[in-house]
C-alpha cells in the first residue's frame, strides 16, 4: 500500500513538471507569436499565439489539480472540475479564431510575411508531439481524464503548428493573402470538438 502510494506521488510530481514545462514553453511561444502576428498583421499567427495563451490556462488548471491531489484532495471532484475547464478553454479559442478569421476574408487583410512566425510554428511541430506523448504517458499512470484532455491539446497545438506553418509558406512564397485566414478557420472544428469532447467528460 505504501509502495502504490509512493509511486502514485511520483507519478503527480511527474505530471506537475511537465505542467511547469508546458506553461513557460506556451508563455514563450505565444509572446513571440502574437508580437509577430501583429507585426506582420497574420489573423493565423496571432490565433496561435493566443492558442498558446490558452494552453497557459490549461496548463495551470491542470496544475492545480495535480498538486490539490497532491495534498490531499479528492482526486475524483478534482477530475471533474479540471476537465470541464479545460474544455471551456478550447471553445473560447475556438469563438475567438473563427470571429478573426472570418473578419480577415471579409475585410481583405493582408499580411506581411513573417520568418519568425515561420520559425516558431517549425519549433513548435517538434516540441509539442514530444510534450504530448510525455502527458499521455502520466495520464495513463494516474488514470486522469484531464490530463489525458490536456495531452490532446498539445497534440492539437502540434497539429494548429503545421496548418499555420503552411498558411504562412503559401503567403511568403505565393502571395496567397487568403491562404492565411484559411489556414486558421481549418482551425475552429478541430478546436471546438476537442473542446466539446472535454466539457462533456468525453476524451
Amino acid at each position: 500500500m505504501a509502495t502504490e502510494a509512493a509511486a502514485r506521488t511520483h507519478d503527480l510530481q511527474r505530471g506537475i513538471h511537465l505542467e511547469y514545462l508546458t506553461i513557460a514553453w506556451n508563455i514563450l511561444e505565444g509572446i513571440v507569436a502574437i508580437a509577430s502576428g501583429v507585426v506582420a498583421g497574420s489573423i493565423a499567427l496571432v490565433g496561435f499565439g493566443m492558442d498558446s495563451l490558452i494552453e497557459t490556462s490549461s496548463g495551470g488548471i491542470l496544475l492545480w489539480r495535480l498538486r490539490a491531489e497532491r495534498h490531499g484532495a479528492n482526486a475524483e471532484q478534482l477530475e471533474r472540475k479540471a476537465l470541464k475547464l479545460v474544455g471551456v478553454s478550447f471553445l473560447l479559442l475556438a469563438a475567438y479564431v473563427a470571429v478573426d478569421s472570418i473578419k480577415s476574408l471579409v475585410e481583405r487583410e493582408q499580411p506581411e510575411r513573417s520568418l519568425v512566425g515561420i520559425g516558431i510554428a517549425v519549433i513548435s511541430i517538434v516540441v509539442m508531439p514530444w510534450l504530448a506523448h510525455q502527458k499521455r504517458k502520466a495520464a495513463g499512470k494516474l488514470n486522469s481524464a484531464a490530463l489525458q484532455a490536456d495531452s490532446r491539446q498539445a497534440s492539437l497545438c502540434a497539429y494548429l503548428s503545421a496548418i499555420l506553418l503552411g498558411g504562412l509558406v503559401l503567403n511568403a512564397t505565393l502571395g496567397w493573402w487568403w491562404a492565411d485566414p484559411v489556414a486558421a478557420l481549418v482551425m475552429v472544428p478541430i478546436i471546438a470538438n476537442e473542446g466539446l469532447n472535454a466539457f462533456r467528460g468525453e476524451t
